[in-house]
């Protein structure tokens, strides 16, 4: 079984572009969200490629995650509006790949950091433009961002 563990934080500043190694442009969309459902089931596309993400609704660190390939005509069939547009930016800090995604369209303006854990109890140094935690605050969760936009607000 796949578990993720990941913690989630804001960002302060715009000190992390220096240490950026690459970048991705993705768009996502969920088939189904909300909060009886025990998982989000989304569908997420780059320039070249397309999977299923299955992920429980579990709040925390620690959460059940699948993806399987799919077509890259997709998107706008099954999902949701509105459509999850980032740009995810990878950066390397003391042994963790950080990824910063940079939000547009609805959520523009948002920008949070992200980082998987090897476990649950495992120690992180945090870089300096690394702010608040919002692991635990559901309103952060790209599922939850597609009904509840961030310039909603």
């Amino acid at each position: 079984m796949a578990v993720e563990i990941e913690r989630k934080f804001l960002v302060r500043n715009d000190s992390w572009r220096d240490a950026v190694t690459r970048s991705a442009t993705f768009k996502q969309g969920y088939v189904v969200t909300g909060s009886r459902e025990k998982g989000s089931v989304r569908v997420r596309v780059t320039d070249d490629e397309a999977w299923l993400n299955l992920k429980s609704v579990t709040r925390g660190i620690q959460r059940l995650e699948f993806e399987y390939p799919l077509p890259l005509q997709i998107l706008d069939s099954l999902c949701e509006s509105p459509i999850i547009e980032k740009t995810r930016y990878y950066i390397d800090f003391e042994g963790h790949t950080w990824e910063v995604d940079v939000f547009e369209g609805e959520n523009k303006g948002l920008v949070v950091a992200e980082v998987e854990l090897d476990s649950v109890n495992e120690s992180l140094s945090l870089p300096e433009w690394v702010g608040s935690e919002v692991t635990d605050d559901v309103r952060y969760y790209n599922a939850c961002l597609v009904k509840h936009p961030f310039n909603a607000w």
